[in-house]
Order: structure tokens, then C-alpha cells, then sequence
């Protein structure tokens, strides 16, 4: 199973971060993409050599047992490198040196090779175990390693989660939150070293390879930090089906609304046939023109002095301030139904239209949803359509 997953991530690794390497030629600046790039494949490389088919390929004989963990926790610890520079290139500008951090890596890179060979270190088995003398050394080997990737990663997620906070809504927003999510995973799979080093330093050996565990997160570290980084070349192909989910959801959230303003006012509907012959995007503008049709065909029925009291008694009920306006347009409309059933008039039928001042179809159906919401679980709708008259009970 470890096997599989590992292989799994080397394949995606590989193969999407090179693709997206080359598709995201033109689009985004050459040098991020090259240490973002660097990211994903420095996983994927320290994951493979791992595996056990790459262990059968060359052997585990000493000395190449134990270089192959120095290799693969040095492509691990360039990952990190690569992350923060990718990181610090987002912050700082294409053209900038990432300064102190690269010295870091260098300085620690040099350490863990020093560390790894003091320690003396040898493969015994699945397993790799400190030389006579140097159980030591080889904790400080892990630490090193442990401290340095929750540091540099720390550094990553928390230069991307400004970003994100403070980016408009939208695509950009979206890919550095997925930067964020690869950041954070890539920090549960350092922090995963943490139960190796007890291990080490209570028995003098560790596991040679990666765990199924570890092998996940370091997966779901490099799709979600190439998926938020090329967010741009794949993007607009996703934003369609998306955007069509929304429409629909949007047109099922106000069917109660028009429902019963269809039931008030049958003209308003045609039959457009089965399904949505013209897509969903035509139907969501047909129930909006729909919606308000019915609202101007029932406006000799709304009560004048009904809306500051529909207003008071939303305030009352503690309805949040963001929705008391769609309450009382709720209520309105509400009072509106009952006044044209009892034949109750207000204003004569042609009482200039005041509905609203024709937003677009996408405002306006965003407000339609407010609206539904408290047409369907607003008290103060719910006593508008029981007292039959609000506004003369308020009053009386």
C-alpha cells in the first residue's frame, strides 16, 4: 500500500508539475514556476528513492542503504528550500535574491551531511541504525532536519495566509488558500518526524522509509501547492462548470418565492417545457424577470405603513442588521399575497412601477436569495401570513 501511494505521488508529482511547467510558460513569471517546480519534484524524488522497487533496483548493501536516506531527506530539505523561496519571489518580486534563507539552506545542508556521517549510519533491513557512538549525532541529524522544514514551512503558509486574507474574492484568492492547504500539510509531514526521533533515540534505529501517513501528506502537499500555484492555467476551464453549479443552486434557493408569486399571479410563468431548453443561465434569468413581473403586478396590494413595521418588528426579533432589509421586503410581499386574496387594495392598478432600479441579473438574484431566506424562516414573515394584517395589528 505504501508502495502504491508513493509511486502514485512520484507519477503526479513528476508529470503535473512538469506540465504545468510548460503550459504555465507564458502566463506566469519563468523563474516562480522553476522553484515551485523544484518543490513538487524535490518531494517526489525524496518519496521515490524511498520506495522499496528503488531499493531493489540498486541494493541496500552498505554504503548505498544508508545514502539513500542522506539523499532523500536532502531532496526533502530542497523542497523546503524551494518553498520559501518560492514564497519570498510572491513577496518580494520576481528579480529578488530570497537573502537569508538561502544561507540557511546551505548551512544546514552542510550540517545534515557532516551530522549523517558523524553519526555513522547503516541500513539493517527496513530499518537504519546509528553506528557505535553515534545514537547522538543522529538525533541531531533528525532535529536538524525536523527544525529547519517546520521553520521554513511555518515561514511559507504564513506568507501566503496574508496574502489570501487580505486578496479580493475570486481565483486568486482561491489558489493561495491552496497554497495555504500545501503548506500545512507539507508541515504535518515534517512534524511526522517528531514520533521518528522518539523512536530513534529510545531504540537506536528508525524506519528507512516513509509510512503510509507521511506519504499522503507529502501527496496532498504537492496537488494542493501546484493546484493554488497554476491556478491560472487551469482555472478558466474549471470556473465554467462551477459558475453553471452556482446558477442552479441559486435558481433552486429562490423556487419557493416565485412559487408562490406564481400561485398569486399565473400570468407571470409560461411553460418553458421540460428541463431548461435554453441552460440554466437562461432559466435563473427568466425566474428573476418572473419574480419581479409578480411583484408589479401585486403592487396596488403592498400597505404603505406596512414597512417601517415590518422594520420594528425584525429589530425586535433580533434578525441580524445585514438581513433586515430583505425581511421587510419579505413581509412586504408577504402582506402583499394576503391583501390581493382578500381583495384589499392600496393604490390604484396603475400605480407607477418603484420595484428597483434595474440591477443586474446577478445582483438582483443574490437579493432574491436573501429574500427567500426570509420568506421561508423569518418570524416576522411567518406572523405577516397568520395575523393577516400586520399593520393593523401593529397599529391597533
Amino acid at each position: 500500500m505504501t508502495e502504491t501511494i508513493a509511486y502514485f505521488c512520484c507519477v503526479v508529482a513528476f508529470a503535473g508539475f512538469g506540465y504545468k511547467l510548460i503550459q504555465a510558460r507564458h502566463t506566469q513569471p519563468r523563474r516562480r514556476m522553476w522553484l515551485l517546480s523544484g518543490f513538487g519534484m524535490c518531494i517526489a524524488g525524496g518519496i521515490m528513492l524511498l520506495t522499496p522497487a528503488m531499493e531493489n533496483a540498486v541494493g541496500v548493501e552498505e554504503p548505498i542503504g544508508s545514502l539513500l536516506n542522506l539523499a532523500a531527506d536532502l531532496l526533502k530539505i530542497g523542497a523546503m528550500a524551494f518553498a520559501v523561496a518560492f514564497a519570498h519571489s510572491l513577496k518580494l518580486g520576481e528579480g529578488k535574491r530570497i537573502g537569508w534563507h538561502a544561507l540557511l539552506s546551505w548551512t544546514v545542508v552542510a550540517a545534515e551531511i557532516a551530522l549523517f556521517f558523524l553519526s555513522g549510519s547503516y541500513r539493517v533491513g527496513e530499518h537504519t541504525a546509528a553506528g557505535p557512538g553515534g545514537l547522538g549525532w543522529f538525533v541531531a541529524y533528525n532535529v536538524l532536519f525536523l527544525v529547519y522544514g517546520l521553520i521554513s514551512l511555518l515561514t511559507f503558509s504564513i506568507v501566503f495566509a496574508r496574502f489570501a486574507r487580505h486578496a479580493d474574492p475570486g481565483p486568486l484568492r482561491v489558489g493561495l488558500w491552496l497554497l495555504v492547504g500545501g503548506g500545512v500539510s507539507a508541515l504535518g509531514w515534517t512534524f511526522w518526524d517528531v514520533d521518528d526521533i522518539y523512536i530513534l533515540a529510545t531504540t537506536g534505529a528508525v524506519d528507512a522509509g516513509e509510512d503510509t501517513l507521511s506519504a499522503i501528506l507529502a501527496a496532498l502537499s504537492v496537488g494542493l501547492a501546484g493546484a493554488g500555484a497554476t491556478l491560472s492555467v487551469w482555472g478558466p476551464a474549471m470556473a465554467t462548470p462551477f459558475r453553471l453549479i452556482g446558477l442552479y443552486r441559486t435558481y433552486r434557493r429562490i423556487e419557493p418565492l416565485w412559487a408562490a408569486l406564481r400561485e398569486a399571479v399565473p400570468g407571470i410563468a409560461l411553460d418553458p417545457g421540460p428541463g431548461m431548453p435554453g441552460g440554466v443561465e437562461f432559466a435563473l434569468y427568466r425566474r428573476v424577470i418572473e419574480i419581479r413581473d409578480g411583484h408589479l403586478a401585486l403592487r396596488p396590494y403592498f400597505d404603505p405603513d406596512l414597512p417601517p413595521v415590518a422594520e420594528a418588528e425584525a429589530r425586535k426579533a433580533r434578525i441580524p442588521e445585514a438581513r433586515v432589509a430583505a425581511t421587510v421586503e419579505a413581509a412586504t410581499l408577504a402582506a402583499a399575497l394576503v391583501a390581493s386574496e382578500a381583495g384589499r387594495r392600496y393604490a390604484p392598478d396603475d400605480v407607477p412601477a418603484t420595484y428597483l432600479d434595474e440591477p443586474d441579473i446577478a445582483t438582483e438574484a443574490a437579493w432574491l436569495v436573501e429574500v427567500t431566506r426570509a420568506w421561508r424562516r423569518s418570524p416576522v414573515v411567518v406572523r405577516v401570513r397568520n395575523s393577516r394584517d400586520l399593520s393593523r395589528n401593529s397599529r391597533d
